[in-house]
């Protein structure tokens, strides 16, 4: 159960792209947008668009909510380079390179685990025996120290 978006080529540095992901990663989909749509960086607004169209995919494909959905994978990729050249003084060749990102995003489902009935079976036979227990106690009883009065002559 897992819905993604993988888009290619866009024209940005991956380095400027990475700078936004280690905040976003540990959030949900939907607090993630919320903070990229206040930034001001053109990145927050690229990285964005990805993770909204992966969400829409999700909603049409696995007929679920926003809320729950968790980031899988949510990672960027170095896309091709462009070598150019400038012209130096001295009649000398500057190279540089154009960069391009390839952004993926894997969304899941949350899953809400078996264990939960189970241990919710357990806890209510645990509730049962403390009962029994209570009148025996096994604690010792630490010392109290002894509280003199001193008297400065």
């Amino acid at each position: 159960m897992e819905a993604q978006a993988y888009i290619r080529n866009v024209k940005i540095t991956p380095k400027k792209l990475r700078f936004l992901l280690a905040g976003v990663k540990s959030l949900t989909p939907r607090q993630a947008m919320d903070r990229l749509f206040y930034l001001e960086k053109r990145s927050a607004r690229i990285l964005h668009k990805a993770i909204q169209s992966a969400v829409h995919n999700a909603k049409t494909t696995l007929k679920v909510n926003e809320e729950g959905l968790v980031f899988k994978t949510l990672a960027i990729e170095e896309g091709q380079k462009l070598k150019r050249y400038k012209a130096g003084g001295r009649g000398n060749v500057k190279p540089f390179s154009r960069k391009y990102a390839h952004i993926k995003v894997i969304l899941q489902a949350k899953q809400v685990p078996a264990l939960a009935k189970t241990s919710m079976k357990t806890e209510s036979k645990k509730t049962e025996q403390v009962p029994a227990l209570v009148g025996k106690t096994n604690m010792k009883k630490t010392p109290q120290k002894k509280v003199t009065n001193k008297t400065s002559k």
